[in-house]
């Protein structure tokens, strides 16, 4: 990266501009020079004189452009400064000729007169007292969240955080932030508690220690809370924050009673050992186990007659259901709720098809959900029924602060009297108590899932907690079928599940293992895969068919180097192609990418239907990048949708994803480098959950050790949470 640097100058017109997120495009007078400007620049105005920090960049559509990481204003203060200001439309009423009027008049005291002394604009012809009263109202709302910014600038605080402090706290921000600092660690802002660390040393006074304190005992809650973590126990905590805060144990101690006085850590006990929550994550878990409780008291009516249903469907399919089957069918029917889970090729598919022919048979209404969109998707091609993902089943809005709401809830349930939901593993705590507080009294709820895979990205271990509880019906399918015995690759994740080693051997049939000792050679080997060998021999589309999973983000074989390099081979630059980069990310016309954040608000068309919505997990191909109208045109699986660049940031490259990503699809052919992987990613339902993503054909790369140590390491990930306690508990 080129060396940061300062440059200086007044705004001479705005290009572009986002108010949500403060990201501007602007011409800059730098010393008589104009200069394109880009960066996160709220508020700005024409006629403000701004210093910047950062680097120039040389855009391969616009040219050279500097990218500014901070924005320091100040206020006009000369009188054809404030005219440039006032004439560039920063106050709403105000235009070219007012502008001038004013300034003529009133000279370097007009920004006095808005907002001091209003009833003076009124002397000017054409300006009554009423429209004068209201420009003074617009002047002093539109600087109120500069001078908040600007005050906070000096707190050494960029320009993002800024205004993220000024939507949390409004004008109250500075006196708030003054006080204590550690309020940026709140959600309402979302700064990491070192960098509010960083920003309280700017302060020329000492910040109170207790605030500093009580920060960063929540900030380990919240760390664990990434790492899938409810609770903590409570002596698990003492000791990492002593260090982190350089105190005393018993003050650590001290601070956490005075956090559960205040109601802002919960503590809850197991066998007298203290666990502490932070308080929606203790609240959720304990309504999914109260809900979850009413629903086995109160089960749904259920009809007779079901044998003879389940020998219909026999008949009606050419199938014959195995005991366990019929079980499942059955409990889903006469109590209402049902958990079922197995692995590949025990027939999790055609029992569920099995119990959704009797609802529909019986006249229920019927929803199905999964929680990622390709899950979904991948459940109506298995079901012939629509699905959708649990956020869009529980109609999720956001609310100006980019806070979640389900508009179906306790007060507006789901019209439906039976639920399935599948890929139960993916959900975490949060998103299972949305669901449950949204189904009506009496609805069926059936869940189905992989136990063995992982864990949900977020906090909780919902499927693990309500099996292991064995409070609920559970139904495990075990029987693999003949015709799926007939897959290595199902055959091999049943002995990668069971801790045997899977034979690597075998070179006719749908599982192969390629072995190479290094990451480079790894690395090299993955690449030509999927550019060259498989699209040859089995005549896949890389785009299309073809999908690399990796362990991990870093390293040769992570998702990041292989896309950098799958990037300059199958889509380098051309005069034929536009890219555009934002950061680190560098996107080009043709790239294979996926989103990776559910945003409700992005249109879509697929022929004459129009929609909105682009999922967590989504894969999609970039057809068209347009600068000038600032979005890219993706085609997600025939969804055609107009990406604005201001959502860059929900996207990454997808020639290759991690195994995370990975949950809840299915691909023609997965390449799986199994190499140097690092010791915490190294574990057995990692490498499960990748070779279950793989329908026709899966090539492992790598060592034989790196496999046989995945498959050794048993050892999942331990995960705090309370539910099963929960749900144990009278």
């Amino acid at each position: 990266m080129n060396e940061e640097i300062l440059i200086e100058g007044n705004i001479e017109n705005i290009v572009y501009s986002n108010p949500e997120n403060g990201y501007s495009v602007v011409d800059l007078n730098d010393q008589g020079k104009l200069v394109t400007a880009v960066g996160i620049m709220p508020t700005i105005c024409v006629g403000e004189k701004v210093r910047l920090m950062g680097y120039w960049v040389n855009h391969p559509s616009f040219g050279r452009q500097f990218k500014a990481d901070k924005c320091e204003r100040t206020l006009p203060k000369t009188a054809g400064d404030m005219l440039r200001y006032l004439s560039g439309g920063a106050i709403k009423g105000i235009g070219p000729s007012t502008a001038r009027k004013i300034v003529e008049r009133f000279g370097e005291q007009s920004f006095d007169v808005l907002e001091n002394h209003p009833e003076e604009l009124a002397q000017i012809k054409g300006i009554s007292r009423d429209k004068a009263l209201d420009m003074s109202e617009k002047f002093k709302s539109q600087f109120a969240i500069r001078e908040v910014i600007i005050a906070l600038e000096r707190f050494n605080m960029n320009s993002s955080e800024c205004l993220s402090a000024y939507k949390a706290y409004g004008s109250n921000a500075i006196e708030r932030i003054t006080e204590n600092p550690y309020i940026l660690c709140s959600d309402k802002v979302g700064l990491r508690f070192e960098r509010a660390d960083e920003i309280a040393m700017s302060f020329p006074t000492q910040v109170k220690g207790v605030f500093r304190q009580r920060a960063g005992i929540i900030h380990i809650l919240k760390h664990n809370l990434r790492n899938g973590h409810t609770c903590l126990p409570r002596a698990k905590i003492i000791a990492p924050a002593a260090e982190l805060l350089g105190i005393e144990c018993d003050e650590v101690r001290t601070v956490i009673d005075e956090l559960i006085e205040d109601k802002e850590l919960v503590e809850d006990f197991i066998d007298d050992k203290s666990y502490l929550f932070l308080p929606y994550e203790y609240y959720d878990e304990k309504a999914i186990a109260d809900r979850i409780k009413v629903m086995l008291r109160f089960p749904p009516a259920s009809g007779r007659a079901l044998e003879k249903d389940i020998e219909n469907i026999e008949k009606d399919k050419g199938i014959e259901f195995e005991e366990k089957q019929k079980l499942a069918i059955t409990t889903a029917v006469t109590k209402g709720l049902l958990v079922l889970t197995g692995g590949p090729g025990t027939g999790k598919t055609t029992t569920l098809n099995g119990i959704l022919s009797i609802f529909e048979k019986r006249k229920l209404r019927v929803l199905l959900a999964a929680p990622t969109g390709r899950a979904a998707m991948r459940m109506s091609e298995v079901t012939g029924r629509q699905a959708k993902t649990i956020h869009r089943l529980l109609e999720t809005e956001w609310t100006e602060g980019d806070r979640q709401i389900f508009t179906r809830n306790i007060e507006n349930p789901l019209e439906a009297d039976a639920v399935i939901v599948d890929e139960l593993s993916m959900v975490d705590t949060h998103l299972f108590a949305a669901l449950l507080n949204a189904l009506p009294l009496g609805c069926r709820l059936v869940m189905v899932g992989d136990s063995d895979q992982l864990p949900p990205v977020g906090a909780g271990n919902v499927l693990q907690d309500i099996i292991s509880s064995e409070l609920l019906p559970t139904v495990c399918l075990t029987q693999v079928f003949r015709q799926a015995m007939e897959s290595l690759i199902v055959t091999n994740a049943h002995k990668i599940v069971g801790g045997e080693y899977p034979t690597l051997d075998i070179t006719d049939k749908d599982f192969f293992f390629l072995s190479r000792g290094d990451v480079v050679s790894t690395a090299d080997t993955v690449t030509e895969l999927y550019t060259n060998r498989l699209p040859k021999a089995y005549g896949y589309d890389p785009l299309t068919d073809i999908q690399i999973i990796c362990p991990s983000r870093k390293g040769m074989t992570g998702t990041v180097s292989l896309n950098t390099a799958l990037q300059k081979i199958l889509n380098p630059p051309s005069p034929d192609k536009e890219d555009m980069e934002r950061g680190s990310k560098l996107f080009r016309e043709g790239d294979k990418v996926m989103q990776i954040k559910n945003n409700y608000d992005i249109i879509w068309t697929k022929g004459k239907e129009v929609s909105s919505g682009i999922f967590n997990g989504d894969i999609g191909r970039i057809i068209a990048i347009n600068h000038n109208a600032s979005f890219m045109k993706i085609d997600f699986d025939g969804r055609i949708s107009l990406y604005p660049f201001d959502n860059i940031g929900e996207l990454e490259l997808a020639y290759a994803i991690t195994v995370h990503k990975s949950q809840g699809s299915e691909f023609d052919a997965v390449i799986m480098p199994v190499c140097n992987v690092i010791p915490q990613l190294s574990y057995r339902n990692l490498l499960y959950t990748a070779v279950t993503r793989a329908k026709n054909r899966l090539i492992l790369v790598g060592t034989k050790q790196q496999v046989k140590e995945m498959v050794d390491n048993d050892k999942k990930t331990r995960r705090y949470s309370f539910l099963k306690h929960l749900l144990l508990k009278d």
